[in-house]
């Protein structure tokens, strides 16, 4: 069977979105031409990452970076909770995100997923990711705050992309998120489609909500509602460990995304599943790497150790790091996993390899 490429499906799958949404947005000539322009700035990236991968340094096309730790909302197996008191250092300014996002765009990076707590807590940041219009930014939220300023913010600015939380029905989703957080989310989305902006779904994949998550029916729901990608999370197991997927569990979503891939009706993503396919894990920089609130580069977010901090190191420096270099090369990543991460799976060993460097 042939290797799953997801960097490639990826990049393929944000310019042909880009094609898409060039000829959906005839009527609204301010989104045409940014789409069209990103889908140029995009192929630009592409020839960059190439370059300086000839000279022996690989770029990953899209990063993760966790803007904030603070949540309007208290969710059942959030792992960035569970995590938040192993945190320390004050967040990263305005200033710090803008050199950051100015250096990644100049070694080729061309998506950076924004997540949190909650992002849109931070909406001064976001607002500075809206002045790089050679990088999408899909926006990783629960949905409840997306008030008339961000909501201005995402109609002048059309490379932020909210990917909205949701987990499953009603009952599901307010169950791990609290009481009428679901129909916050529905109205959200309902107020993102009126206005005609690009948006998709984020969906945490538990033993619980799997019927219903990889349904025809919950898939019909986020298109109606407009959604154009979706994003399946396998629970990683903080707290509830029998909420994560068993084998069973990932071969039924592993099968449920290609599914839904040869349909070709929005981008549909997995992760960790992605990542296997794609011949092993991908943090450390192989595919992506995670820079915390503090500014911290992360293998991944559920691998937060770290000897490189964005503050005095370049992005290209952290990429580069001790830790990072000795991850790829010693095999930790292309590890079979057993359970919803590999570098989660090996924690100790990743903690004892930071400590050494």
């Amino acid at each position: 069977m042939k290797q799953f490429d997801l960097e490639r499906y990826l990049s393929g799958g944000i310019a042909q979105l880009a094609k898409d949404i060039v000829r959906a947005t005839r009527q609204n000539p301010k989104a045409n031409v940014f789409f069209a322009n990103y889908a140029l700035a995009a192929r630009k990236a592409e020839k960059r990452r190439h370059s300086l991968e000839k000279l022996g340094e690989h770029i990953p096309s899209f990063l993760i970076a966790s803007i904030t730790r603070s949540c309007n909302l208290n969710c059942s197996g959030c792992y960035d909770r569970a995590n938040r008191g192993a945190k320390c250092g004050g967040e990263l300014r305005v200033e710090d995100w803008r050199r950051i996002f100015s250096q990644a765009g100049e070694a080729g990076v061309c998506a950076i997923l924004l997540a949190g707590g909650e992002p849109f807590m931070r909406l001064e940041v976001i607002a500075e990711a809206s002045a790089h219009p050679a990088i999408v930014f899909p926006v990783f939220t629960n949905g409840t705050m997306l008030e008339d300023n961000a909501v201005t913010l995402l109609e002048k600015r059309h490379n932020i992309i909210p990917i909205v939380s949701i987990d499953g029905d009603a009952a599901q989703t307010n169950n791990r998120r609290g009481e009428g957080v679901y129909e916050k989310t529905e109205r959200a989305m309902a107020r993102l489609n009126e206005k005609g902006l690009l948006f998709g779904a984020s969906v945490t994949v538990t033993h619980e909500n799997i019927s219903t998550v990889i349904s025809d029916g919950f898939l019909t729901s986020l298109k109606d509602k407009g959604c154009k990608a979706v994003v399946y999370v396998e629970y990683v197991p903080v707290e509830n460990p029998e909420l994560a997927l068993n084998e069973a569990g990932r071969g039924l979503l592993a099968e449920w995304v290609r599914a839904l891939r040869s349909r070709g009706e929005m981008i549909a993503l997995s992760f960790p599943g992605d990542e296997k396919k794609s011949g092993g894990c991908l943090a450390a920089g192989r595919g992506f790497f995670h820079i915390d609130a503090s500014g911290n580069a992360e293998p991944c977010p559920f691998s937060p150790y770290s000897d490189t901090n964005l503050k005095t190191a370049s992005l290209r420096q952290a990429l580069g790091s001790p830790l990072f270099t000795k991850l790829r090369e010693s095999g930790s990543l292309a590890k079979e996993r057993i359970g919803a991460c590999t570098l989660f799976e090996q924690a100790h060993e990743v903690r004892a390899l930071a400590a050494s460097v």
